[in-house]
């Protein structure tokens, strides 16, 4: 095994390349949402798979399945009597939103106080690098076998994951499976995350006449679609801001909170608002159910006219805790929505999307491993956290491989606002990353019992 001072050298010495490789992957523009140029996708995909080959991954492809973005798939045999890892990240991105909302263009890296930004500089092209990092830092010395899946379609719900899984199932088999896409504890503090909130979503509509009527003529015996909607979507919450839906379940609170002086600084929340819930800040962001109201269809201000509107649509999101069953949880979000419908308006709720909850085992071989790869790191021990979205396809992967140890990692830190504008990567941390992985592959070819 090599000396961990030995591989921090080759790490400090390979990085400089590595982020000009992380650049120049986020200078691709490769958003998966469907109103999006998919030319950028593909491009992306070259651009990752021409990474892999440089670093010593002697199969590298292109795939699809089910019509799915494509997707780079490298793979390196094993040893004899080595085990084989997967290692997982994305390589598409959210939409940028309104470039007047980043102080420089998303696609357009650019370092500020230590920190590289630009739409996928955290979520996930940071993760890609680490993977990519790692195999450079390992070279001839990789002790393992390994396999590279780096997903294109992972910001828009991995809607063909299945079929990915079900066509390449023997060419992803794996004994452990590294998902780099999730955060640390904080900048010069790692984290492990040890459970996931599933994710489910529906939208509601709700219609109250059958076509748009007069508001002076008409209004006092008839309220609008707007506001019987709005008194709807009022009854999903206690008046502490607690979830109010019967059926839902919460898992045990984590043994670490957030500050709260923490939370609201990287929330980003506003002076004098009040925390919804109670409980500790952390078991709010992970273990328990939240909900969310994420779009809403009704007449807009500047299309406006007097008119009482008959029907709106509001999409729900919600977030269940681990253990929870995604198809109970939408039952009860169901029944609460049509029992509480206001002055008996009609309301039609179409199902969304299903994601199951995830919860790893806090000690196995694989997380041994992990936890003195990244305590040798940051030369501090992980923090065991939650993180409170989803990655739904961890469920379908423990499903196709039952017995593969799953460590999900991260190289995100609570101000890399992935998905939001001025997304970001502390480059300190990211290079702390590339050498835990390289510390995480040696341990994992002689695990610990």
């Amino acid at each position: 095994m090599s000396d961990p001072l030995n591989l921090r050298a080759r790490v400090t010495s390979l990085f400089p390349a590595l982020r000009a490789d992380l650049e120049a992957l986020v200078r691709i523009p490769s958003v998966s949402a469907p109103a999006f140029d998919q030319a950028h996708v593909a491009r992306s995909a070259e651009a990752v798979a021409e990474l892999l080959r440089g670093a010593g991954m002697p199969d590298v492809q292109i795939l699809t399945a089910g019509g799915s973005r494509p997707a780079v798939v490298a793979r390196r045999p094993a040893p004899d009597g080595a085990p084989t890892v997967l290692l997982y990240a994305h390589h598409d991105v959210q939409p940028p939103g309104s470039d007047t909302e980043w102080q420089t263009p998303p696609f357009e890296p650019a370092e500020r106080s230590g920190r590289l930004y630009g739409r996928g500089a955290a979520d996930d092209k940071a993760g890609i690098v680490a993977h990519v990092g790692a195999l450079r830092v390992l070279g001839d010395d990789l002790a393992v076998g390994v396999t590279v899946f780096v997903e294109g379609e992972e910001e828009i719900g991995s809607p063909t994951f299945g079929a990915f899984l079900a066509e390449y199932e023997d060419l992803l088999r794996a004994d452990v499976i590294v998902v780099a896409d999730s955060s640390n504890w904080k900048v010069g503090v790692p984290g492990l995350t040890t459970s996931l909130r599933g994710l489910v979503d529906c939208e509601v509509e709700l219609t109250i006449l059958s076509h748009a009527v007069h508001s002076g003529m008409f209004g006092g015996p008839v309220l609008d679609a707007i506001t019987l909607l709005s008194r709807l979507v009022a009854t999903l919450h206690d008046d502490d801001g607690t979830v109010a839906v019967a059926g839902l379940t919460h898992a045990p609170d984590p043994l670490v909170d957030y500050d709260e002086a923490d939370f609201r600084a990287d929330s980003g929340l506003v002076e004098g608002a009040v925390l919804a819930g109670t409980g500790p800040i952390s078991a709010r962001m992970w273990t328990r159910p939240a909900l969310s109201v994420i779009g809403f269809d009704a007449p807009s201000v500047a299309l406006s006219s007097n008119t009482i509107a008959p029907r709106a649509t509001a999409k729900l999101s919600l977030r269940i805790a681990p253990g929870q069953d995604p198809v109970a949880a939408l039952g009860a979000l169901r029944a609460h929505v049509e029992a509480n419908a206001p002055f008996g308006a009609h309301v039609d709720v179409r199902d969304g999307e299903l994601g199951r909850p995830f919860q790893a085992p806090g000690d196995s071989p694989a997380m041994r491993a992990a936890r003195s790869a990244f305590e040798d790191a940051w030369g501090t021990p992980p923090v065991d956290i939650g993180i409170g979205g989803s990655i739904p396809f961890i469920a379908d992967l423990l499903e196709v491989y039952p017995d593969a140890a799953i460590l999900v990692t991260g190289v995100e830190d609570p101000d890399s606002r992935a998905h939001g504008a001025d997304e970001s990567v502390h480059l300190g941390e990211l290079e702390k990353v590339v050498l835990a992985e390289s510390l995480l592959l040696e341990r994992l070819a002689r695990p610990t019992s």
